[in-house]
């Protein structure tokens, strides 16, 4: 697919530029075709070079996240003003209970003067005139009491609702600033995807004749033992076997596991408390996932064969508890430089604090976008096919990069190791292998 040159452009001064004007006169409807024509002529002329798109790529990157980093102090500033114990929140706990002890006192210089009163009406006509000036004296001064109870009970109530609102207007801004914060991060995604997109359609324009990656629904990726509950702190095992259900031969096989996870609260990332390390019978040493999810490589794949590694995963025992997704997918890549890749399939699991005891656990399903797996049970850790680690260090730039090539086919799972820390929804991921070329897998 040929890059447009408008959009590359527009991608460029969206990055480089903060603000585009665009004027449009009612003069220009009548313009001449042929100015028309040299315009688009300069526009093909002035078209961005690979270099200036990528660095409008790393440019909107940075913006991105910048913008994710803001989101989450953002979301401590909302976690601190609704908290108990956030200052304007303990003033206004002290100016209620200062309005309720006033209220507690204007009651009883209330019942004190009608005790007064009361005292003053009972006197006998016999009763003295030091008596009745007494009593008349102790109602005085009791009526002078409640005025000062009344007058300090108003006090104290104005002063808890102004600090009632004091505490709801701060709480109110930080939920508002937290909000433009998250625009701010959809907006930045979306830059950030259209400099991908712009730089991913550039180079597949300047390497016309590279062949593009299908998707290859018979080429499968199935998980075995992952549990649907892991406590952090643990060391889990289970097995991801690749099944290859066409009919031919695939020279190089690379599987991808990535596991993505949040806390509770669903804003915080906390990917980089799992690490995950694979191996085989041709490869026993654990060696660790690297970057992007790949999972070691196979070489070759026959067709109906199966191959499968041994995954083990820590979780660091600091992770809090939190809910998570792991995302198995493969790729190929033959000698004639064709290639391709399955959907990605997602096994739901739950994060448990350190020292949880989740007694009885069941496997991880996979999604119900998963698609039908006859052989999915690996028989103990025996891989028909040898395991080759060799060409294990090749990963395309667009996948390291989080870039889309628009005639290839984007890897799921590298694409999701660039954009965890995002806010991610917890959902299904349906996209194809990321394009790579033979030059760089054999590197």
């Amino acid at each position: 697919m040929k890059i447009r040159r408008t959009l590359a452009t527009a991608v460029v001064a969206a990055v480089t530029t903060p603000v585009v004007l665009l004027s449009v006169t009612p003069a220009l409807a009548d313009a001449d075709s042929s100015v028309a024509s040299q315009a688009q002529q300069r526009s093909e002329q002035d078209k961005p070079s690979i270099e200036e798109l990528e660095e409008a790529a790393e440019k909107a990157q940075k913006a991105y996240d910048d913008a994710v980093a803001a989101e989450k102090a953002g979301r401590a500033v909302v976690d601190a003003a609704l908290a108990d114990d956030a200052p304007l929140a303990v003033a206004a706990k002290a100016a209620r209970e200062e309005a309720a002890d006033a209220a507690t006192a204007k009651a009883n210089a209330d019942t004190a003067l009608a005790d007064a009163r009361a005292a003053l009406a009972a006197l006998p006509e016999t009763a003295t005139a030091e008596e009745k000036a007494a009593a008349e004296k102790a109602v005085t001064d009791a009526e002078t009491a409640a005025r000062s109870a009344e007058d300090a009970k108003a006090t104290a109530d104005a002063k808890a609702a102004t600090a009632a609102d004091a505490r709801e207007d701060a709480r109110v801004a930080a939920v508002r600033e937290y909000s433009k914060l998250q625009n701010a991060v959809k907006e930045a995604l979306k830059a950030k995807e259209a400099a991908d997109k712009a730089l991913a359609d550039a180079r597949d324009e300047a390497e016309p004749d590279e062949p593009g990656c299908v998707f290859e629904s018979k080429l499968r990726t199935v998980v075995t033992g992952l549990p649907s509950k892991i406590v952090a702190g643990s060391t889990t095992n289970f097995s991801l076997r690749v099944t290859n259900g066409t009919d031919k031969t695939l020279d190089e096989v690379t599987p991808f596991v990535y596991f993505h996870a949040t806390d509770k609260s669903g804003y915080n990332v906390i990917d980089d408390a799992f690490h995950l390390q694979w191996s085989t019978t041709a490869s026993p040493a654990w060696k660790n996932v690297q970057k992007g999810g790949r999972a070691g490589s196979i070489s070759p794949l026959k067709a109906g064969a199966h191959a499968d590694v041994k995954l083990r995963l820590k979780v660091d025992a600091k992770a809090p508890a939190g809910h998570g997704l792991a995302f198995v997918a493969g790729d190929y890549i033959n000698d004639d430089e064709s290639c391709g890749g399955n959907l990605s399939t997602e096994y739901a699991f739950e994060l448990l604090a350190a020292g949880s005891v989740p007694g009885d656990v069941d496997d991880a399903e996979p999604g119900k976008t998963t698609p039908g797996t006859p052989d999915n049970k690996p028989q103990g850790t025996t891989s028909t096919t040898p395991v080759n680690t060799a060409n294990s260090a090749d990963t395309a730039d667009s996948a390291a990069t989080g870039s889309l090539a628009s005639t290839g086919s984007p890897s799921a799972l590298p694409q999701f190791a660039a954009a965890a820390g995002a806010a991610v929804a917890l959902g299904a991921v349906a996209v194809f292998v990321v394009r790579r070329r033979k030059a760089d897998s054999a590197a």
